[in-house]
This record gives structure tokens, C-alpha cells and sequence, in this order.
């Protein structure tokens, strides 16, 4: 008979991020609303597709983080865990920086493109992200040593006595 369960349960993280998640998804239709409503009043359509990139950019790059640590935690527990969860949350983050050169790329000879909108608009996406991640792990209330497996028997006691 073992002492810790065969299977462990899922990290105690998972629904922080899942609610971090949820909470950005409808930051973001907030924020495409505003940022595409502000940019059409100060720069017309030009401005409207330069808020909607700058939102669409921001939630791209804040949402990559908590998936790929989701997406990790599903190895949790087995024997490569570590490795297999720092190469996914790393390779989130090649594939973030990938994705803004190109961006950046794309987006520098574009003639709608209206660059204070955009770049006010990317900014207002981050800003709502750390505000959403602040509150959401100030919330947390999860014991330190959460995803702990404590023995089922006291090791002290002897069957033979």
C-alpha cells in the first residue's frame, strides 16, 4: 500500500489562470470597444484599425502566458515536469517574441496605421492585464505548500508491535 495518491491533483494555480483568462477575455471586449471607438474619433478608420491592432496585439501577448502555463500543468506530477513546463512556458515565449518582430514587421510600412493609437491603445491592453493579474493573485488564497502530498499513515507507527 502506498502512502501519496497514484495520481496527483492538478496544480492549485490552474483556477487563478483560468480566472485571469476570463477575466482578460472580457477586459479585451472592453478595450477593442474603447480603443476602436477612440481611435475612430481622433484618426477616423485609420485610427479605428490602428486601436483594434494595438488591443488585438496586447491580448495576444498577456493571454500567451497564463495558456502555456495551463497547457503545462497538465504534465503535473509526472517525472519530467519541470523540463516539460519550462520548455512549453519558454517556448510561449519565443513564440511571443516571434509573433511582435513580426508584428512590428508588418505593421512599421502600413499606411493606416495611425502610431500613437496604436501604441496608447497596447499600452491601455497591458495596463488592464496587470491590473487583472494583481487582483486576481492578491485574491488567491491557496496554503503554501498547496500541492503537497502528505503521507496517508503516521511512518512512526510499526506494524510489528
Amino acid at each position: 500500500m502506498s502512502d501519496t495518491p497514484e495520481k496527483p491533483a492538478a496544480p492549485a494555480i490552474n483556477p487563478v489562470l483560468r480566472t485571469v483568462l476570463l477575466w482578460t477575455g472580457i477586459a479585451a471586449v472592453a478595450l477593442i470597444v474603447l480603443g476602436g471607438g477612440i481611435g475612430y474619433l481622433v484618426a477616423g478608420t485609420d485610427g479605428l484599425w490602428s486601436g483594434l491592432a494595438g488591443v488585438g496585439l496586447a491580448v495576444i501577448f498577456l493571454a500567451l502566458t497564463p495558456i502555456s502555463v495551463l497547457i503545462a500543468n497538465r504534465w503535473y506530477g509526472r517525472e519530467m515536469f519541470a523540463t516539460v513546463f519550462f520548455g512549453i512556458v519558454m517556448g510561449g515565449w519565443l513564440l511571443k517574441l516571434v509573433i511582435f518582430i513580426t508584428a512590428i514587421v508588418i505593421l512599421r510600412g502600413q499606411s493606416w496605421v495611425v502610431p500613437e493609437v496604436i501604441f496608447l491603445s497596447l499600452v491601455a491592453g497591458i495596463v488592464v492585464s496587470l491590473i487583472i493579474d494583481a487582483v486576481a493573485f492578491s485574491r488567491l488564497r491557496v496554503p503554501h505548500v498547496s500541492d503537497v502530498a502528505l503521507p496517508t499513515r503516521n511512518p512512526e507507527e510499526h506494524e510489528d508491535s
